[in-house]
């Protein structure tokens, strides 16, 4: 019996997929790079529109005839800033979130389904934004010149609240979420739930190819909502059960080292250094943008301006971003090898999600841009791992 060596394992579950699939994955990622720029334009360009034209500033002259009313002020300008923004931004989002992902074999879903999942979308995008907004914009009033210390707090919350109610409230708008079928996936499935503390009476197959043909699964919610979902995707591509195990795993290390709440904690950290940058740059980018008759951040009617200046510092933060959420998906590929112990069966789930992210990039381009370590050496840790816990493995990662 041969000795296994990882390096060429690797090598053999990358050229599973011909070079053809490996070049167009390459132009899909690093076309969707250049979408982070493009859609930052984007939603400058709108902002410029919404504020030349004097939309909210009409708004809130009209609101404020008799007496001033900042809640009732504050939460017309994000009602209708964001009706506006989506409406002007649409063209853009039906190239980048639906056109370009069929083109790219990546989406079946026709266009009616997804303007249609974008309106509700739009809805749900209202009440969220008034909600918070309307918050923040109390803080500022309130707290003054340390009000992005507070939003942090105020932010941190508003994640944790929508992980809880995501997949209560929000998640079933656009899926049909099953309890999955008696039989050895589902068997699979609660045997490892058990196994590592994760609610096994909620185990779901959902809809997913309806939006996405992406091979994926999730455990989502928090606390008494959390549950563990499958998307059909991983069915339909004949998914075996090493595969399901080796996914799945990595999904509960997610749950069970309470990665939602170390990325709440972080991401907020960050939306801190995000609000005393806008705090700092928010006048003199009302300047340049052209909003003279803003008087102050506390305005509402400088929401498109503070949008701006918080778009352009996460843009700049995306290596930070990506690190940070990278971090925690090495952690649960790690967390599946160490609980679940199947690298063959994580390795060939890897290598279907190649057609929608390069497989090889260079160090540079996955520190900046990825939010996943890249396919190849997710594989080569996978088989670093059989390397070390089975002698004389095989060394036959595409014989299955």
């Amino acid at each position: 019996m041969s000795t296994f060596d990882p390096a060429a394992a690797t090598a053999a579950y990358l050229a599973q997929l011909p070079p053809e699939v490996h070049a167009k994955a390459t132009a899909y990622t690093q076309g969707g790079h250049w979408l982070l720029l493009w859609g930052f334009v984007v939603s400058l360009v709108i902002a410029l529109i919404i504020v030349r034209l004097g939309v909210l500033d009409r708004i809130s002259g009209s609101l404020q005839k008799s007496k001033p009313r900042p809640w009732l002020t504050t939460l017309m300008c994000v009602i209708v800033f964001t009706i506006v923004d989506w409406v002007l931004e649409l063209p853009w989002s039906i190239y980048a979130d639906w056109w370009r992902e069929t083109q790219y074999g990546l989406s079946s879903q026709d266009f009616v389904g997804w303007f249609d999942e974008s309106a509700k979308g739009l809805g749900i995008g209202i009440i969220a934004s008034a909600i918070f907004l309307s918050l923040l914009y109390a803080l500022i009033r309130w707290t003054k010149g340390m009000w992005w210390l507070w939003a942090g707090g105020l932010t941190a919350a508003f994640l944790l609240f929508a992980i809880v109610l995501s997949p209560v409230l929000i998640e079933p708008i656009f899926n049909k979420y099953t309890p999955a079928p008696p039989g050895p996936v589902r068997d699979a499935v609660v045997a490892m739930a058990k196994a590592n503390g994760v609610p096994s009476d909620k185990i779901f197959i959902y809809n997913g190819s309806k939006q996405s043909n992406r091979y994926t699964a999730n455990v989502s919610g928090l606390f008494g909502s959390a549950r563990v979902a499958m998307s059909d995707t991983m069915f339909k591509k004949d998914a075996d059960l090493a595969e399901v195990r080796g996914v799945v795993g990595h999904e509960m290390g997610h749950y069970v080292h309470q990665h939602s709440l170390w990325l709440t904690g972080s991401l907020s950290l960050l939306a801190i250094f995000a609000y005393w940058l806008a705090n700092l740059l928010f006048m003199p980018a009302a300047r340049l943008m052209g909003a003279r008759h803003v008087d102050g951040i506390a305005d509402p009617t400088g929401l498109p301006v503070l949008m701006v200046v918080i778009g352009l510092v996460m843009l700049l933060a995306t290596p930070v971003r990506n690190t940070i959420i990278r971090t925690v998906e090495a952690d649960a590929d790690s967390f599946s090898l160490q609980r679940v112990n199947e690298p063959d069966g994580l390795a060939k789930a890897l290598v279907k999600t190649i057609e929608y992210r390069a497989a090889t990039p260079g160090k540079l381009e996955e520190f900046i841009f990825y939010d996943h370590p890249s396919v190849s050496s997710r594989v080569r840790k996978a088989m670093d791992w059989k390397a070390a816990h089975m002698k004389d493995a095989a060394p036959s990662p595409a014989g299955r």
